[in-house]
């Protein structure tokens, strides 16, 4: 049987309270059929006159992944964040791996307010970088297509896929039996080791938040998305994309070497010094102002 989502813990909003109080002020969607829903939560009004901006989370993630940005980006437009497919709060993708993940979010794309008629704006961090990859290549490549939206902006912050040098910080440790021994202890050590190795390079951004926005990612993810990151392929399915295009990336993003990333990567890159791979988590100031600066006028 598949894993179901887990709601959070009990005191879940008293040491994550910024995510408690964006969920709340979210309109929550559920597009697709019974047992293929995805979740989809929005902040920011529908009829600004700009595009709406969809944010895809990394693996082991969900739309928390973008809590300290949601807000103000969606100062000025609607910004519309889904749980993918087998993260989080959406339903597990049984069969058929990244071409139903696909699917599905190009099935509740086109059902976003303003979408078929004037296109999104799209942005994705990690393996949701990759994701945001296929979803725009595969936009692209069907041409006018009913009820297919077009990618406008295409912004990547440390994006799966690249295919160059990783820069492991240290060994993962494994959290399951920590969780189901119920250890809270164990189980926020483990979260705390994890989110040092390999997504925030700086051991003073690892707070509260951080480690329960984490722990309920990793015990409610059921998509299996490294094999698909570390395999490779972005670069043609950016090739497909005729819109403007741009990366950013920690300076510590252990997932690549920055430099080295941008030139395979070829667009626009932007290095935040002092960051990790969860850069626009651990640098959101900065984070916020490129993205924002990326899709001025859009």
């Amino acid at each position: 049987m598949t894993p179901q989502p887990l709601q959070p813990a009990a005191d879940f909003a008293t040491r994550a309270p910024r995510a408690a109080r964006l969920d709340a002020q979210s309109r929550r969607v559920d597009i697709g059929p019974s047992h293929a829903r995805v979740r989809w939560r929005g902040w920011g009004q529908d009829d600004t006159g700009r595009r709406p901006l969809v944010l895809l989370h990394g693996g082991h993630g969900n739309w928390m992944h973008w809590v300290r940005n949601v807000e103000p980006l969606a100062e000025d437009r609607a910004v519309w964040v889904p749980d993918m497919p087998g993260f989080g709060e959406s339903d597990a993708v049984e069969e058929g791996g990244l071409d139903t993940l696909l699917d599905r979010l190009l099935h509740g794309i086109a059902h976003l307010p303003g979408a078929r008629e004037h296109g999104i704006d799209l942005a994705g961090f990690s393996f949701g970088g990759l994701v945001a990859a296929h979803v725009a290549a595969r936009v692209a490549q069907a041409g006018p297509v009913a009820g297919r939206p077009k990618v406008h902006h295409l912004l990547l912050l440390g994006p799966a896929g690249h295919g160059g040098t990783r820069r492991p910080r240290g060994a993962l440790q494994d959290w399951r039996p920590a969780a189901r021994a119920q250890d809270d202890a164990v189980l926020a050590a483990v979260m705390r080791h994890n989110l040092l190795m390999h997504m925030l390079y700086d051991e003073a951004a690892i707070d509260a938040e951080a480690i329960a926005l984490h722990t309920l990612a990793c015990r409610s993810t059921r998509f299996r998305s490294k094999p698909l990151s570390f395999a490779g392929g972005l670069q043609p399915l950016l090739a497909a994309h005729a819109g403007p295009l741009a990366a950013l990336w920690g300076a510590h993003d252990v997932t690549a070497e920055p430099a080295q990333a941008a030139s395979l990567v070829g667009c626009p890159t932007h290095v935040v010094t002092g960051a990790g791979h969860w850069v626009q988590y651990e640098a959101a100031p900065q984070a916020n102002d490129w993205l924002r600066g990326a899709l001025e006028g859009s």
